[in-house]
């Protein structure tokens, strides 16, 4: 049986479910597309091809094999994207909460099933309906669960908008001993640049007491100066609009002192490895076109 333990964002990684991109489906058409920046890469021809993605994954897999963590992949479905496990499931302490996702991601949760055969049925959280969250959204920082989600107005506008308001509740009297902090993010069905998919799209916890933030992607001021006060403005590292865009908040960590990033991200890393990190490189960029990176491939069930 697998035990689960996940209290934050950077304890040791023990066990993950990391995607896979064989039979993802190719090419979607337009109207099939549920965020922008897919959307952008179709109408550009330049949309990812499965010999790329799966060569990314592969090395992915091998950084985790480096440090020992054990692998699970979800079983493959024929043309089924199955990249993305972060948001089918997420784990809090020793609970699995099962995501309530959008209809047209449904069929993503199919391999969840073989994964969840391995764990106490006791652990195992299902959504009550009207409680909609993707565990992009989900991010812990010990005592605290941050939710990135919308309210009523934008959660019903956007298809992007993929955590609600009862959401919030929910976890607040599921996990009684957490403060949970929910922050409204900025959203955009046609403009990746201007599109928070989830929060860990411009926000994530790295290290002991730091964290990388993309400051415009949160609607409401006030929340930025609550990360600001919690986590202290030299321990923040910032980023620009493009360089959320290109994924930057979006990288993974290890553990506390480990981080892998994308090649591409020449300034992070740079900060990174001067703040002390042993940055771990690998090309992603062809998953990045699918508005995800290396958080979102990862579905962690054990950290110590």
């Amino acid at each position: 049986m697998i035990e689960l333990h996940v209290n934050n964002e950077t304890g040791f990684l023990k066990t993950v479910v990391l995607g896979i991109a064989t039979d993802f489906g190719g090419t979607p058409e337009v109207k099939h597309c549920y965020d922008p920046k897919s959307k952008e890469h179709v109408l550009a021809n330049t949309f990812p091809i499965e010999e790329s993605l799966v060569q990314e994954l592969d090395a992915f897999f091998q950084i985790l094999c480096k440090y020992n963590v054990k692998i699970l992949r979800p079983y493959n479905i024929r043309s089924l994207n199955q990249i993305f496990t972060r948001d089918i499931a997420f784990v809090i302490n020793n609970k699995i909460i099962v995501s309530n996702i959008i209809e047209n991601r449904k069929k993503e949760l199919l391999p969840l099933k073989e994964i969840l055969k391995e764990i106490n049925n006791n652990n195992i959280v299902s959504l009550p309906e009207g409680v909609n969250i993707e565990g992009g959204d989900v991010i812990l920082y010990d005592n605290y669960i941050f939710v990135g989600y919308s309210k009523s107005y934008d959660f019903n506008k956007y298809l992007v908008a993929r955590t609600n308001e009862l959401a919030l509740d929910f976890l607040r009297h599921t996990f009684p001993d957490k403060i949970v902090k929910g922050f409204e993010l900025v959203k955009s069905d046609e403009d990746a640049m201007n599109n928070c998919l989830h929060l860990d799209c411009c926000f994530q916890p790295i290290g002991k007491n730091m964290a990388i933030i993309f400051e415009e992607g949160f609607k409401n001021t006030d929340d930025v100066d609550f990360l600001n006060n919690l986590f202290g403005v030299d321990n923040l590292i910032k980023i620009s609009k493009q360089e959320m865009y290109s994924m930057y908040a979006n990288v993974f960590s290890i553990s506390e002192k480990i981080i892998v990033s994308d090649n591409s991200f020449v300034r992070l890393n740079k900060i990174l490895r001067k703040k002390g990190f042993i940055v771990e490189e690998l090309t992603y960029s062809q998953v990045a076109k699918m508005e995800g990176l290396l958080r979102c491939s990862t579905l962690p069930l054990e950290r110590l």
